[in-house]
Parts: structure tokens; C-alpha cells; sequence
């Protein structure tokens, strides 16, 4: 199942998002984590991961949640996103879980938290509204 949701982001996403490297590691009926592969390219000053990454990261994982959620890809766009920024993550891969909280006719919602792979808690929290356009 994770092969399909990297299929969505093959066919659907922009080259530059697709040079994030992000890999589906898991999909569910109301969620999908992706990993956001470590570069040195997306650091920021200091050595931590750019934030614009990690809301790219968190942005793309909803529309992968979404299409699970809705059984395959439709046509759809980010309404609102909100994110919280609580430490750094500096040399390890980011876990992107994004939850459907709510998925409507027309409107999504979802839960999503950026973690360094193998630490215990969230690096970073974001909330997504989509508008669902199919």
C-alpha cells in the first residue's frame, strides 16, 4: 500500500517537492507517514532542518492522507496550514504522520506531527485544511 502513495506523489506533485525525497512508510484508511530523508541541502544556519521543509514535508502527507482516506487522488488544495516549530532537528530523517480528522464533501482536515526518527517526542506540529475540488 505504501507503493501506491508514492505512485500519488510521482504523478502528482511538482519536481521541486519531488526533490524532497519523501517516501511513504505507511497508509491507512485516515493517515499516512511519510519520511523526509536528511539532507544537508535543506539545512538551515546552525545545521537544523529549514522549517519550509518540514511544512512542505507536512503539506504533501495530507494530500497522500487524504487520497487514502478518500480511496484514490482527487483534484485538491490546501486551504489553511498551521505550524508549530518546538525543536530542531539537526542530521536524522523526519517521520511525517499526518491523521484525517475530519474528511467532509468538500473539506479536510487533518492533524500532522514531524518527528526525528527515533526521538520520543514531535519536533513539530501542523494543522491542515484542505479544499477537496473532485
Amino acid at each position: 500500500m505504501p507503493a501506491d502513495g508514492d505512485k500519488i506523489l510521482k504523478d502528482n506533485f511538482a519536481a521541486w517537492v519531488l526533490d524532497l525525497g519523501l517516501r511513504v512508510e505507511e497508509l491507512g484508511e485516515r493517515r499516512a507517514v511519510l519520511r523526509l530523508p536528511w539532507s544537508d541541502r535543506l539545512a538551515r544556519e546552525g545545521g537544523g532542518l529549514s522549517g519550509q521543509a518540514m511544512m512542505a514535508a507536512a503539506d504533501t502527507a495530507t494530500v497522500i492522507a487524504v487520497s487514502a482516506a478518500r480511496g484514490e487522488f482527487v483534484p485538491m488544495t490546501t486551504v489553511q496550514q498551521s505550524t508549530s516549530f518546538q525543536r530542531p532537528i539537526v542530521a536524522k530523517d523526519v517521520l511525517v504522520d499526518a491523521r484525517i480528522t475530519k474528511l467532509g464533501r468538500t473539506l479536510a482536515f487533518a492533524d500532522i506531527s514531524l518527528t526525528g526518527e527515533g526521538d520520543a517526542e514531535a519536533a513539530a506540529k501542523a494543522t491542515t485544511v484542505y479544499a477537496i475540488l473532485g
